[in-house]
């Protein structure tokens, strides 16, 4: 059974900073392409930040310079520092999963129930 589950996430004033964990089971962790999205409330789920088993990345343009992707397959898991948080990055943040290369900002196979960021102004 594949299970994606989030943690770090909490309340943080603006400016500061929190780092996400993925802790990623029942699946070969080191050939799947990782991503991070997020929704806001009364927004559509959209892309943070996406990274490839061949460690290639991509963000959202509201993220780039702020927020760093990244991954251990020795421990699979995913990471995501958040640095210079905005009020505008309070969201559920989820991490996802597929084993496409390819799947860029795409559709996911898998997803973890996410984790709840806020940043207070």
């Amino acid at each position: 059974q594949v299970q994606l589950l989030e943690s770090g996430g909490g309340l943080v004033q603006a400016g500061g900073s929190l780092r996400l964990s993925c802790a990623v089971s029942g699946i070969t962790f080191s050939i799947l392409t990782m991503a991070w999205f997020r929704q806001a409330p009364g927004k559509e789920r959209e892309f943070v930040a996406a990274i490839t088993w061949r460690l290639g990345t991509d963000y959202s343009d509201s993220v780039k310079g702020r927020f760093t992707i990244s991954r251990d397959n020795g421990k699979n898991t995913l990471y995501l520092q958040m640095n210079s948080l905005k009020p505008e990055d309070t969201a559920v943040y989820y991490c996802a999963a597929d084993h496409h290369s390819d799947v860029g900002r795409g559709e996911y196979s898998y997803w973890g129930q996410g984790t709840q960021v806020t940043v207070s102004s």
